[in-house]
């Protein structure tokens, strides 16, 4: 599961089930249950987790976890509304191999940290090479500008993705101005301005980005299930949206997948229409790399990066003082 409230989760579940040596002595059906306040806090105290929200204990985790494991009948997380306490489906920590019983607890914490690890030290790679090109970005535009291009593969990590293509797309529409006013006499250009409205993979109904002064939603995603799309959609309530799509496939193609998708789930032809008349916009991965050319020309690749480091520290919950602010 890829989204760090999951991996803090299952950690501290897990790490309380472990701390009261219920993977050694057993009788687990017998535990009052950890309180919600010990595992927010808990938390909050790991790496990546101090940020995190109370959705994920609550259900969240659950729900992610039914997508990708629709076949199993267990989910991880039981609790009781009413006393605030919390358990691990113990179902899932014990496993039956060569006809023997193995608690898998202790283990799974192990790979966990190794996880997370892993995680923090590719991040601190990831920001240390961002931090270094922002020092001679006037020197060495071409090599700021590949590794921008490097961050939106569509191999990449997902909230880094949403990040560099948050910050392409600011500095892309900031060189584009409308004409507006509520009278004619206060009409006046303004350029257009991107706003990321949340924190990656938040909890916030599927916006991503907002444009003012157009009042334009944008939402990313990594996938090409028109589920996802339509789900989007209906959480607006059939407000225009503007994808962004971690994909190579062409946007023709994106949008041809779209309709036959739609025209599957729904037949009838005025619903079909009333979804697609929804997409405002499809911007793949190709449309970031043109805007990407015309930030160069504009030499604005530095204020790109500024915008990903800034954005980076943010989301992945390290401080961050923006001295523009």
């Amino acid at each position: 599961m890829k989204h760090s409230f999951t991996i803090t989760i299952i950690d501290v579940l897990i790490e309380d089930y472990v701390n009261n040596n219920y993977h050694k002595k057993g009788n687990y059906s017998k535990y009052n249950g950890a309180k919600f306040s010990d595992l927010f806090k808990r938390q909050r105290a790991l790496t990546f987790g101090t940020k995190l929200q109370n959705h994920g204990l609550n259900h969240r985790m659950n729900q992610e976890f039914r997508k990708l494991f629709s076949t199993c009948e267990y989910v991880p997380i039981i609790r009781v509304v009413e006393t605030k306490r919390y358990w691990i489906n113990e179902n899932l920590l014990i496993v039956k191999a060569n006809n023997k019983t193995f608690n898998i607890a202790q283990a799974t914490l192990e790979i966990i940290d190794k996880y997370i690890e892993t995680k923090k030290n590719a991040f601190d790679s990831f920001l240390k090479t961002s931090e270094q090109l922002k020092t001679f970005e006037v020197q060495q535009p071409k090599k700021v500008k590949e590794f921008i291009l490097s961050l939106i593969e569509p191999n990449v990590d997902a909230r880094i993705f949403e990040i560099v293509s948050y910050a392409i797309l600011k500095y892309d529409y900031k060189e584009q101005s409308i004409f507006f006013g509520f009278t004619i006499d206060t009409i006046e250009e303004k350029s257009l301005k991107l706003y990321k409205t949340s924190r990656t993979n938040a909890n916030d109904g599927g916006i991503d980005f907002v444009m003012k002064p157009l009042g334009r939603f944008f939402q990313v995603t990594e996938t090409t299930d028109v589920k996802k799309y339509f789900l989007d959609i209906d959480k607006l309530e059939k407000f225009p949206v503007t994808f962004v799509v971690k994909s190579t496939i062409p946007i023709d193609e994106l949008k041809e997948n779209i309709k036959a998708g739609a025209i599957k789930q729904y037949k009838v032809e005025k619903v079909v229409e009333k979804y697609m008349g929804c997409i405002e916009e499809i911007i793949n991965i190709e449309s970031l790399k043109q805007s990407l050319n015309k930030i160069e020309k504009e030499k604005n690749l530095g204020n790109v990066l500024s915008e990903i480091i800034k954005h980076s520290k943010l989301d992945f919950n390290l401080e961050y003082e923006d001295q523009d602010e």
